[in-house]
């Protein structure tokens, strides 16, 4: 390999990027998804398990897949009845 493998060096490569990610209230997240940098994730949006967001996904909305897409709308909390009443 023509990079350094031992820690002391590696974490001395150089500038740390890092960019906003940013995820609104009473959102799902699966397993194993990987989240691009400058994504916005909106409220009550839910992403299925494996998904590579690679854009916005829009509130109350189910994305899947690789790159992730929006399936389905989802219904907002105010139009859900509540099962316990």
């Amino acid at each position: 390999a023509t990079h350094p493998l031992a820690a002391a060096v590696r974490r001395n490569c150089g500038p740390e990027l890092a960019h906003p990610v940013t995820v609104g209230d009473d959102v799902w997240i699966g397993g194993n998804v990987v989240i691009l940098p400058n994504v916005k994730i909106g409220e009550g949006a839910v992403i299925g398990a494996g998904a590579v967001v690679t854009k916005d996904v829009p509130p109350y909305s189910l994305a899947v897949g690789n790159p992730a897409k929006v399936i389905k709308q989802l219904p907002r909390e105010a139009d859900k009845t509540n099962p316990s009443s």
